[in-house]
């Protein structure tokens, strides 16, 4: 596998400084609340600096551990993390009506982060060790049954954003695959159909579209949220009041550090704070997606195209609907946003990437059967058969000269 440095070099960058960043931010966004309920201004940043030193170990080792290990054991984390999303629904902790987190002690985790990088190492597997799906039945079983499992119990949850990012990471996983534009575009209606079912099923959702049709509407209800936001961004200008000297977060925007952290980053640093932010997702977007060109293993370019489109839908699901053009879905953005179990799902999946464009892993790719051709034999088995036949040709031909010049010396 040709080595990526550029794009492992960018992808660390990227991951290392929007980390670094959220910090700046969530003590931003969560000192003066903090001071004010229990006199600790430094309590989220140091929660948040926990998560991120474990985060970063976790990345360490996933970057040093061969990606086909995920291969191997994407079942086992698949059947895990199916069953804690089952179980968040009974045993979780309640939280603004949802039940998404299992409390451990001081902190709580998140299954459905488990769940997503789990679905991702599971479909990479599928994918790559069948031929690409070409009928809808063959989409639908088994990968369509598995995914839409996973995305109906963290829609119980609710957690609508966590669902669309699923169905949008599976989608780009799907075309790093080959799966025929039709095919495509009949389950993008079909996911598309569901998802507007979903939505009208569910009166907050409901609530949410029309404030997002109209969020002046109804600016101390449902639309409150959004038109804070909105005020945030606008106050900033350019370049921003500065960090720290923002007001909106004190009280006036719900989720300043979580959900909405980039309208107090567009409030304090301005339209060149929240471009750059964007450029970074962007950038890292790049990295990831040549990583993924660049593997020639079936089971790496799948799963690194997977791990890509989730950190990178997940952060396209939130800026839109902080900028007002999508409506909220109460997803955060990765690597800035206050929460440890994304922020550690996050940098394992950076992690992984950076395994796949080194090449460690690259052993991988023996065992995986090459879907371009009729006998579904390894590639690389394929190969050999024809080297050593090759050479049989060779040493036979120079055995049949051999005995044409001792005949001629003969005579």
């Amino acid at each position: 596998m040709k080595r990526a440095q550029l794009e492992s070099n960018v992808l660390v960058l990227v991951t290392l400084a929007l980390t670094a960043f959220g910090l700046v931010m969530v003590y931003s966004a969560t000192s003066a609340r903090a001071a004010d309920g229990n006199g600790q201004p430094m309590y989220y940043l140091t929660r948040q600096a926990i998560f991120a030193l474990a985060g970063v170990v976790a990345l360490v080792l996933a970057a040093r551990t061969p990606y086909g290990f995920w291969r191997r054991t994407a079942p086992t984390l698949l059947v895990i993390s199916l069953v804690l999303l089952a179980g968040v629904l009974v045993a979780g902790s309640q939280v603004n009506g949802a039940r998404r987190w299992i409390p451990l002690g001081a902190f709580s985790f998140q299954p459905s982060e488990l769940a997503k990088v789990a679905l991702a190492a599971w479909a990479a597997a599928h994918l790559a060790r069948r031929r690409r799906p070409t009928t809808l039945g063959e989409l639908v079983r088994p990968l369509g049954v598995v995914a839409g499992l996973a995305c109906v119990l963290v829609l119980v949850e609710p957690d609508l954003g966590t669902a669309i990012a699923i169905a949008l990471m599976i989608g780009g996983m799907l075309v790093v695959a080959g799966t025929p534009g039709g095919l495509l575009a009949r389950c993008f209606a079909i996911v598309t159909a569901l998802g507007v079912l979903a939505i009208w099923l569910e009166p907050y959702r409901r609530a949410r579209l029309f404030s997002f049709l109209n969020p002046w509407g109804d600016p101390q209800g449902a639309g409150f949220q959004v038109v804070q936001a909105m005020i945030g961004l606008g106050s900033g200008g350019i370049f921003g009041v500065g960090i720290g000297h923002g007001v909106i977060k004190n009280f006036d925007l719900p989720e300043a550090h979580t959900d909405m952290i980039f309208a107090t980053i567009g409030e304090e640093l301005g339209l060149v704070g929240t471009a750059a932010v964007i450029a970074a997702y962007a950038a890292f977007a790049w990295a990831g997606l040549r990583i993924a060109l660049a593997c020639r293993d079936p089971f790496g370019k799948v799963l690194a195209s997977g791990l890509t489109v989730l950190v990178c839908a997940q952060a396209a699901i939130n800026l839109a609907a902080v900028l007002g053009i999508a409506p909220l879905t109460g997803i955060t953005l990765p690597f800035v946003s206050y929460g440890g179990s994304s922020l550690i799902a996050a940098l394992a999946s950076t992690g992984i990437l950076l395994n796949i464009g080194s090449g460690h892993g690259a052993e991988g790719h023996v065992a995986l059967p090459d879907r371009g051709r009729g006998d579904r034999r390894p590639r690389r088995a394929v190969d050999r058969r024809r080297r050593g036949a090759a050479r049989a040709r060779r040493a036979g031909e120079l055995r049949r000269v051999a005995g044409s010049a001792r005949g001629a010396a003969r005579s």
